[in-house]
């Protein structure tokens, strides 16, 4: 099994707390399905900055909103496990990478 990362990419926020317990309610839903294979829920993303070797900094500009960590048999697994995701319901994606042993 390998270490997946699941970068969140977009979606809106609610603006209720009606709308937040809901949604809450979603992911802890889609988290549950994914049992044993969930590494880290992760978090979503705040406020976020860019910075170079050169010490230049401006906006990040992948609007990345969060991540989470899986493991998964192969990279096809880890997208498959995806499916279901909340975040498609607020319009955003997830992005799939995988984590590298070193």
């Amino acid at each position: 099994m390998g270490k997946y990362v699941y970068a969140y990419k977009g979606g809106s926020l609610s603006t209720t707390e009606e709308e937040r317990n809901a949604a809450m309610a979603a992911w802890g839903a889609w988290f549950g399905g994914l049992g044993d294979s969930v590494v880290d829920m992760g978090a979503p993303f705040g406020g976020s900055a860019a910075t170079s070797g050169n010490g230049s900094t401006g906006n990040a500009p992948s609007a990345l909103t969060g991540y989470s960590v899986v493991t998964a048999s192969s990279l096809e697994d880890a997208v498959s496990k995806a499916g279901g995701c909340p975040i498609f319901a607020n319009g955003g994606d997830v992005e799939v990478y995988e984590a590298l042993e070193m």
